[in-house]
């Protein structure tokens, strides 16, 4: 069987909360503040910038926290005025991590994050069903980390990424009224990140990260086909009894560039900023390669191939943080979000947007234990769908809104 690549439309979310079909809700305080990551004040930096991990005051410091997302898109064909829209369960992205300091310039930690996934359910019959009916994605970043002071105003740290995820794709097979289903629970894939983080002066801390592309690698995964006639199974060279083939894949996942600084206007207030550059152009293709199912052309007739066209993405962020007291503190954000690919690549399996964002939100101290709480909403800007590669046209609109409950605990 030929080596697959697969894009991660297989690995895709619903409606991107942030360009493409990476999921920005790793840390509560952070989205507060329209997530960004210079920010060092406990085991939360771990996933934005491991060297960030030297500047946490706290010798040990440990946190978690998830956050509920709840969006929907609309598709209307403006030849025949019919509107098609999502039925979408709410997301639930978690984070956890935790840091220590065994010796004064040297930090250890570990980050258990969920970067990628979501669900995206249209109904059966839409007119698009051939090319997506439901898709379920569950990743699974685990990150052991370590990091160094180098001096006293900077750090280096580096981790290392062993990534899980599963896949559940259902689409329509019209040509002979049946249905596919694309499974796969046991991908896996290696990458890692390193960053250096900086604070010349009391007043400005500057992170620098760098997080890989990771190539999921799903070995045998299983497409189930149904139709209404079991005599069908044989002729595309199925198991005549269950309908399935066997693929396996390569599924690659985005690297990522950041760049972020907070600084401190007074001892009260605080300003934050961030670019990140996404490499989405890794993702120009959709391949399944089926052990015997025709579903290709004539010269490969195991091979699908679809293509996707994604381009290098931008994000902008910037956020900010007020003191109130020694325990209340307020936040606010906003930030605006690229798309990775034109409108006559929209695909509705990623249905992805330009799209500008305001977060917020308050925390809490007492003592040792730290309460967050986050909220954003969303305003993807309309699409005129023109992808003449799958014959999609009309026009595409979204909605989103994401909620987040973060817990830290520093108790020296």
């Amino acid at each position: 069987m030929k080596k697959i690549l697969v894009s991660t439309a297989l690995l895709a979310g619903v409606l991107a909360y942030a360009g493409g079909f990476r999921v920005s809700l790793q840390g509560v305080k952070q989205l507060a503040m329209a997530h960004t990551s210079a920010h060092a004040e406990d085991a939360s930096v771990a996933f934005f910038n491991p060297a960030g991990m030297s500047f946490i005051p706290s010798k040990l410091s440990i946190v978690a926290g998830g956050f509920g997302a709840s969006n929907k898109v609309t598709f209307q064909n403006l030849n025949t005025l019919q509107s098609t829209e999502t039925d979408n369960p709410l997301g639930t992205p978690i984070y956890a991590a935790v840091t220590y300091k065994p010796i004064e310039n040297l930090s250890v930690g570990f980050s258990f994050s969920t970067p990628f996934g979501s669900t995206i359910q249209w109904p059966e019959d839409w007119e698009g069903r051939e090319l997506v009916q439901k898709m379920e994605l569950k990743s699974f970043y685990f990150q052991p980390m370590v990091s160094v002071k180098l001096a006293p105003w900077v750090a280096f740290g580096a981790s290392y990424i062993y990534a899980k995820g599963k896949v559940d794709w259902d689409k329509a097979v019209t040509q002979f009224g049946g249905e596919l289903n694309i499974n796969d629970e046991k991908a896996s894939g290696h990458g890692y990140g390193f960053g250096f983080y900086f604070r010349p002066d009391p007043k400005l801390d500057v992170s620098i990260a760098y997080r890989s592309p990771i190539d999921m690698k799903a070995k045998n995964g299983t497409a189930t086909f149904r139709f209404p006639s079991q005599s069908i199974y044989p002729l595309l060279g199925l198991n005549p009894a269950t309908g399935q083939d066997k693929f396996s894949a390569t599924l690659p996942l985005v690297e990522e560039y950041t760049v972020g600084l907070t600084y401190k206007v007074t001892p009260k207030w605080q300003i934050s900023a961030d670019f990140n550059y996404h490499g989405w152009e890794r993702y120009s293709k959709l391949v399944l390669d089926f052990e015997n199912a025709p579903v290709g052309n004539q010269a490969d007739p195991t091979v699908l191939v679809n293509p996707k066209n994604f381009r290098n993405s931008k994000t902008f962020r910037l956020g900010t943080q007020y003191a109130f007291s020694n325990m209340i503190y307020g936040r606010l954000g906003a930030y605006y979000d690229e798309s990775p690919y034109s409108d006559e690549n929209f695909i509705p399996e990623t249905p992805s947007f330009n799209t500008y964002v305001i977060t917020g939100g308050v925390g809490f101290k007492l003592k040792q234990f730290g309460i967050d709480l986050a909220g954003g909403y969303a305003m993807p800007q309309y699409r005129d769908v023109n992808n003449a590669n799958i014959g999609l046209y009309g026009q595409a609109k979204a909605k989103a809104f994401y909620f987040g409950l973060g817990l830290s605990y520093n108790p020296f």
